[in-house]
């Protein structure tokens, strides 16, 4: 997990971004590593001798995009000690001979330097400033001076050092030394860069940047140089780098030694053709499917109480990101902001759960089942749905489980609500819940688009000769391989964070929207006429991304004024998206009466589903959540570890 956190400013921010985390269990090989590397810094961060052909060229526009370039040159040069290593400057006489543990660079000269340092110096104070002047030169002053004492060829660097005494017994290596050090040299704290703060966004987040370089070059950089091995004085000061973490010493070992070591083994991943299946899956019609009817008696959410805007992501642009404006996020998805939530997956959706006994009049112990929808659940035992079982209160169940369908979680758990009504003739509580702020680090499309959010209902017997509100039901999962693993979680390829392949998903979307209008179009209207399809008063789409499904709509005759969103303030928050939006349009005032609404769903694994309901706007909770208790003999809390013990006999 890699979690956001606020700071003295009362901003979002992600450390991640700027202190890179990665997982070395994941690479088996130093292959696997390297690409990393290749992803997220050298495609990314332009070689000194790029620069100054741009430099040359009069290539760059403003003194903000020199300095970008140049931070994510500096970026890249510094990326094993970022991602692997701790520098540690030691007097020469003091560097251990015979630790495996502590590794020196060898470096060669960096070619053609003074000519790169003069081209970026001289276009630098040439270019007019993008924001302001002043701000922009005190940048340009920390970064140029790590720039301009850049002694080495990066591009020849390994991952895999010498230690020093393969060092000592090669006298003539080059190495990085220093004349002088001092321990007191300033640096900046992890909460000041944390803490950073400036009006303009791309501003901000080049600041931590150059913070976080400075960091690495602790010491009085005009003091440095590289010296033969052999000629390196007793006083003088040497840069030993030290790995990081027990999980990258392993991965060294497993590395050099070509043994197993301790590692994760990936599944073998297969591509095999995707078969249609032998007959159809026809939409469930409710009526004519079940004995019991499904009633909707309440419906609650809990959105994220702190707003993740466009311009904070930019402020937290990450170093493996490219250039993209607040703007070009909202033409991209459709969002303005996300909504995140400081609190844990279950704790939101126990608060809606709450909210919706308390607006449908229920008890917990009229609850005959609880599901519990998410794809984000950390929790694994207990589950969630039993977790949330416990804090009600409810002594049994005929069923609280956890059902993972990601952005198709509200059809899949409606249906599983139906089906359970059958058997336990009264209430079904269905919590469908997700936490992504969490689980993204530093990948971009997926910060872009994830959001956190709860949303609960109540599904209940209707009375006696009663229509039912869930007319109809429908859910599939399937494709072709690239479909079902288009959005990952976690992907060993990118930190284990959350992924995002943006073209599978738009394949599996229109896939799906152009099978389900088709269903609609052949399914009888209500009074037994005419088509379903054109009974529909409102498309409450999964928020997965506006542009696209709006796109994707309107491709199978779905015009946009039918369709509603509030993905712009909410992001897509997957399970809980259709019911966040229906919430939303009746609070917008857009369902001001009872309406027949289409809601499809898909998403990861291939997943896809809708449902066909008559919504009543009265049962929608107004007025955010109802509050949790706060004392007395039903107040929830969270199990301790007292209670642990009692419940073993301790």
């Amino acid at each position: 997990m890699k979690p956001f956190v606020i700071n003295r400013h009362g901003r979002l921010v992600f450390p991640s971004n700027f202190f890179p985390q990665l997982d070395f269990t994941v690479f088996e090989t130093l292959e696997q590593f390297a690409a990393v590397i290749r992803r997220d810094f050298e495609a990314k961060g332009p070689t000194g001798q790029a620069i100054r052909e741009r430099c040359e060229a009069a290539g760059y526009a403003s003194r903000y995009e020199l300095l970008r370039d140049l931070a994510l040159s500096l970026l890249w040069v510094n990326r094993f000690s970022l991602t692997m290593y701790v520098k540690r400057p030691v007097r020469w006489r003091d560097a251990p001979r015979n630790r495996d543990d502590l590794y020196i660079p060898v470096h060669s000269p960096w070619p053609d330097g003074e000519q790169k340092i003069a081209a970026v110096e001289h276009a630098y104070w040439r270019l007019p400033p993008a924001w302001s002047a002043e701000r922009e030169d005190a940048l340009f002053v920390s970064l140029f001076d790590i720039f301009r004492h850049r002694r080495h060829r990066a591009a020849e660097l390994p991952a895999l050092l010498p230690t020093v005494r393969q060092a000592f017994g090669s006298p003539d290596s080059t190495v990085y030394a220093l004349s002088r050090y001092s321990p007191d040299h300033r640096v900046h704290s992890r909460r000041a860069i944390l803490d950073c703060s400036d009006d303009v966004p791309e501003l901000e987040a080049l600041k931590r940047w150059e913070m976080v370089l400075h960091n690495q070059h602790p010491w009085d950089r005009s003091a440095s140089r590289l010296s033969r091995v052999a000629d390196l004085r007793d006083d003088d000061f040497v840069v030993l780098f030290q790995p990081q973490g027990p999980d990258v010493v392993d991965f060294i070992e497993r590395v050099r030694s070509g043994g197993p070591g301790v590692r994760r083994r990936r599944a073998r991943s297969l591509s095999p053709e995707a078969l249609p299946p032998i007959a159809s899956y026809p939409p469930i019609e409710v009526k004519k499917r079940f004995r019991l009817m499904p009633r909707l008696e309440s419906l609650a959410t809990v959105p994220g109480e702190l707003a993740c805007t466009n311009e904070d992501l930019i402020r937290n642009t990450a170093y493996n990101w490219s250039p993209m404006s607040a703007a070009e996020i909202r033409d991209k998805t459709g969002i303005e902001a996300r909504r995140y939530t400081e609190r844990g997956l279950d704790e939101i959706g126990l608060e809606a759960a709450r909210a919706a006994l308390a607006k449908a009049g229920r008890r917990p112990e009229e609850i005959g089942a609880v599901i519990f929808a998410s794809c984000t659940i950390a929790r694994l035992i207990p589950s969630v749905a039993c977790w949330i079982s416990g804090q009600l209160g409810m002594f049994q169940t005929h069923c609280s489980v956890d059902l993972v369908a990601a952005c198709a979680g509200m059809p899949y758990g409606l249906s599983e609500a139906v089906r359970l009504l059958q058997e336990v003739e009264r209430p079904v509580l269905l919590v469908c819940a997700e936490k992504f702020s969490d689980k993204i680090g530093s990948v971009r499309p997926s910060r872009m688009i994830f959001g956190d959010g709860a949303a609960a209902m109540v599904v209940a017997p209707a009375e006696p000769g009663a229509e039912p509100d869930i007319e109809v039901l429908q859910t599939y999962a399937g494709g072709p391989v690239s479909q079902v693993n288009s959005i990952l979680w976690p992907n060993p390829d990118f930190d284990n964070d959350i992924t995002v392949w943006g073209p599978e998903v738009k394949n599996l979307v229109n896939r799906y929207l152009k099978q389900m209008m088709g269903e609609l179009a052949a399914l009888p209207g209500p009074d037994g006429g005419g088509r379903l399809l054109d009974a529909i008063d409102l498309v409450v789409p999964h928020q997965a991304n506006k542009t696209m499904v709006t796109q994707s709509a309107a491709a199978v005759g779905i015009p946009a004024e039918r369709l509603y969103f509030n993905i712009e303030r909410v992001g897509n928050a997957s399970s809980a998206s259709i019911a966040l939006a229906i919430a939303d349009a009746v609070h917008d005032g857009v369902i001001n009466k009872p309406m027949r609404l289409f809601t499809p769903g898909f998403g990861a694994g291939a997943v896809g589903g809708y449902v066909v309901l008559r919504l009543d706007p009265a049962i929608v909770a107004q007025g955010g959540p109802a509050a949790a208790p706060t004392g007395g003999a039903t107040a929830a809390r969270a199990t301790t570890t007292d209670d642990v013990k009692s419940a073993f006999g301790d």
